[in-house]
């Protein structure tokens, strides 16, 4: 628009608001759940200085502002990937079966705390947590019952395991074979994001170098031996649960990535060899439009930054692709039916920013792991959205509003800012080190609670619209048998008599011979877990090696 034009638009503007003035408005901040200040109207104004080319262009183009795909949702639908898993392998298989068999499209694994941390089923440390948030993985045995009758070059699978990510990785590679299904056909993606469990999520083992190294011999292989495979899924999801902003979890989390690209020359690869396979997860909180804008912003100075920062020639390495999930931070244990609205305007907001696979939480994942009729539920959600709402029909039917571009480019400018804080500190890791991070995200937590305690933002149900008779004890949820864990414990300690331990220990002392040199670690892991090695037992090889993270505390 010419600038002739806009000032014609500004000065209308200005007669219209001294009109609305003579309306009160509400007595409430108007700001978006970040807290970011919100004008009453938005018009062409607010983005003057807009360029449609360098700014927005077409679906599938450069910047990819409008989607990495040329024809989004009208060529494929999103993976619809609910997260699941718990107890035993056998349980989560039946899940699994129940939920491909309801129209599901991609496998999603969720591990127990003693598999995230490293321990095996029967080590002390695992007491009373075998099996509670997730399945319980020990060995390549628990890997086959796991995917025991899924064909694993059927579908695609996401493991959301980050310390031990490489053991996992090999685990699920060996039951590929084992299916007689090659490397080079599985597809899925491994979370294997260290760097934000230094941040937010705090289940690390090794300390920052070494799991580095980790990571970036998972890209050199998967280059040459799993190449359909996403190597890392960066995420910002568990930033925001702890409590961030979207500009925080967009800041954080895309510089988690440049840090791994970063890792990745400097171990000597080309970029293009293994950025393609790069790949993102997302939180999509409350605030609509927020969301949006933020998936927006990610895609472009993700694009941005491969082309010309780092040099990338191949445009897959310049596409963001995420995962999202709905966000479990704004659900709530009071009247948690209200929790299925609360999951389709955030499933809503992750399609129209254009996500490649979506989560939806169940009801009552606030109180327990989800049931069988609120993950039902939940998936159906998805799939409303998919088939009945349109919004599928139509790529990137927000963009041009005044509100949500003038939204994107104001978070890609505030992120650009937590850039240049985090290289005046070092960079990622000296942030880390320093809690500039953490501190970040402690803070803007602190801000949220205390805005809803002080009633300046409603929480349907909790501070606001309370059922003074509600009774929770009447509301079904998933409960899981403690005998369980000695079920698990038995396998565990049968696997371990049964199975040659003189092979085991030829690979665990082979390992940890590579693991003292410079040599790529993966098929040394890979051959331990064939020969029914535990995760445990390859953990503990490799902390006699790498040592144990230890967080500085901060005040």
């Amino acid at each position: 628009m010419s600038e002739k034009y806009i000032n014609e638009i500004g000065a209308a503007k200005e007669k219209w608001q001294a009109a609305r003035s003579k309306r009160k408005d509400r007595d409430v901040k108007f700001e978006t759940v970040s807290g970011m200040e919100l004008n009453d109207i938005y018009t062409p104004e607010d983005i003057k200085d807009f360029d449609y080319f360098n700014d927005l262009g077409f679906p599938g183009e450069y910047p990819f502002t409008r989607g990495v795909q040329p024809n989004m949702y009208r060529g494929r639908l999103w993976t619809m990937r609910q997260f699941a898993g718990f107890a035993t392998a056998e349980e989560s298989n039946q899940r699994y079966r129940f939920l491909l068999e309801k129209g599901q499209t991609g496998l999603s694994v969720a591990f127990d705390m003693p598999t995230i941390m490293g321990y095996d089923s029967d080590h002390p440390r695992s007491f009373g947590e075998v099996g509670r948030v997730g399945v319980a993985i020990d060995s390549l045995a628990d890997m086959e019952t796991l995917f025991n009758g899924i064909p694993l070059d059927k579908v695609s699978t996401s493991m959301t395991t980050n310390a031990p990510a490489s053991i996992l990785w090999c685990l699920y590679i060996a039951t590929g074979e084992k299916q007689g299904v090659p490397s080079e056909k599985l597809t899925g993606t491994i979370q294997n994001d260290i760097l934000k469990e230094y941040i937010a999520q705090k289940s690390w083992i090794f300390p920052p170098e070494p799991s580095m190294r980790l990571i970036t011999n998972i890209f050199e292989y998967a280059s040459k031996k799993v190449p359909k495979w996403n190597t890392v899924s960066i995420s910002g999801y568990h930033i925001r649960e702890a409590g961030s902003t979207a500009v925080q979890e967009l800041a954080f989390t895309l510089a988690d990535g440049f840090a791994y690209v970063e890792a990745g020359i400097e171990a000597g690869l080309d970029v293009d060899d293994f950025a393609p396979r790069l790949s993102y997860f997302f939180n999509s909180h409350i605030d609509f439009f927020e969301e949006i804008a933020k998936y927006r912003a990610a895609r472009r100075i993700w694009a941005r930054r491969m082309k010309e920062k780092y040099g990338a020639k191949n445009p897959k390495s310049w596409l963001l692709r995420f995962h999202t999930q709905t966000a479990g931070c704004s659900l709530t244990a009071q009247q948690p039916e209200n929790n299925i609205v609360r999951t389709a305007y955030e499933a809503l907001a992750a399609v129209l920013g254009g996500t490649q696979s979506l989560h939806t939480n169940s009801m009552d994942e606030v109180l327990a792991l989800p049931t069988e009729k609120a993950v039902h539920i939940a998936l159906r959600t998805q799939q409303i959205i998919a088939y009945e709402t349109g919004v599928a029909n139509v790529m990137d039917p927000l963009a041009g509003s005044y509100f949500v571009e003038a939204l994107t480019n104001k978070m890609e400018e505030e992120a650009e800012n937590y850039f240049e804080e985090i290289d005046r500190r070092g960079g990622v890791l000296a942030a880390i080190d320093q809690n500039f991070f953490q501190q970040e995200i402690a803070d803007a937590a602190y801000q949220y609670q205390r805005a809803i305690d002080k009633k300046q933002r409603i929480q349907v149900g909790v501070n606001e619209f309370i059922d003074p008779d509600e009774n929770l004890e009447d509301f079904e949820i998933l409960t899981i048998d403690p005998e369980i864990e000695r079920k698990q414990i038995e396998n565990v300690q049968k696997l371990r008599r049964e199975r040659n331990n003189l092979t085991v220990q030829d690979n665990l002392d082979a390992l940890k011979k590579a693991a003292q040199g410079t040599e790529n670690l993966i098929p040394y892991i890979l051959e331990s877990v064939r020969s029914y090695a535990t995760e445990g037992e390859i953990v503990q090889t490799l902390r006699e090696v790498f040592g144990e993270y230890k967080e500085k505390p901060t005040f």
